[in-house]
């Protein structure tokens, strides 16, 4: 049996019992960081086997781990916090299993964008975890442009060092939108700083970050028919597409809408 086993994400005393007895009674724990892997170890007295399985070598461990599963042993998969495969590895692992009709299963346990989700206060009835943004303006772009219409709340994971950065480019892409910041959850120092996007936000630059932000508002029911094409175009949409958006959101024909741009495009000009 594969075991993915979610582990604290700060709080050591946040794991649950049977995730000790997993991680106890497994042959083998493939760990992303198996020094930091054994501060949890040691403290519960686990004595099992770690081997490294990061993102760097899990697509060459990957078959060797499978040929113990084969053999009938079990593994644990762990990352350095909250669950794996969530912007961490365990992805390859879990689509060879598949592939070779092993089975695995979830051991339960603390997600960062969950905990952050719920202590944001924002709307937690639909959201996305999106993980951390890539390194490239233009790839950070790309990456985005598909949520910004979309009501669910977002999750961001956000390094130390790109925190600033990271709220500047989301201020830029979705607006002045609700916004929190969570740092250090379950910590000692956990805190979370509300506020809107474009905010000048007074944060200790130390610790994980993870950045929630509100969905996109769908009640459209207070905008005029321009104010609602403005709204997709300070978005960053040319007008063509913000036209075909509009049209769709309020259910009526490309046509009407289109009658609207023409007029802000001409007052524009």
């Amino acid at each position: 049996m594969l075991y993915i086993v979610a582990t604290p994400i700060g709080n050591l005393e946040e794991i649950t019992l049977r995730a000790i007895d997993v991680l106890k009674s497994v042959d083998l724990i493939a760990a992303e960081d198996t020094r930091h892997t054994a501060l949890l170890l040691n403290k519960y007295g686990i004595k099992t086997r770690a081997v490294p399985y990061h993102k760097f070598n899990e697509k060459s461990a990957v078959g060797g781990l499978i040929d113990m599963l084969k053999e009938g042993k079990d593994i644990a998969v762990v990352s350095d916090a909250g669950m794996p495969t969530v912007s961490d590895p365990g992805h390859v692992i879990i689509d060879e299993a598949v592939a070779n009709g092993i089975d695995f299963t979830v051991v339960s346990g603390a997600c960062a964008g969950v905990n952050a989700l719920v202590l944001s206060g924002l709307d937690t009835r639909a959201f996305t975890v999106l993980g951390f943004l890539p390194e490239k303006k233009i790839d950070r772009e790309r990456f985005v442009e598909p949520y910004k219409s979309v009501p669910c709340t977002l999750v961001f994971y956000s390094a130390v060092h790109d925190v600033k950065k990271d709220l500047a480019f989301l201020h830029e892409e979705l607006g002045a939108r609700k916004v929190a910041v969570c740092r250090e959850m379950t910590k000692l120092y956990e805190t979370v700083t509300r506020g809107t996007l474009g905010d000048a936000f007074d944060l200790t630059e130390k610790g994980e970050f993870v950045i929630v932000v509100e969905g996109a508002n769908d009640d459209f029911s207070a905008l005029s028919v321009e104010a609602h094409l403005r709204r997709y175009v300070d978005l960053g949409e040319d007008l063509r597409d913000a036209v075909k958006k509009v049209a769709a959101d309020r259910h009526v024909a490309k046509s009407e809408v289109y009658k609207t741009a023409l007029r802000m495009k001409e007052r524009d000009e």
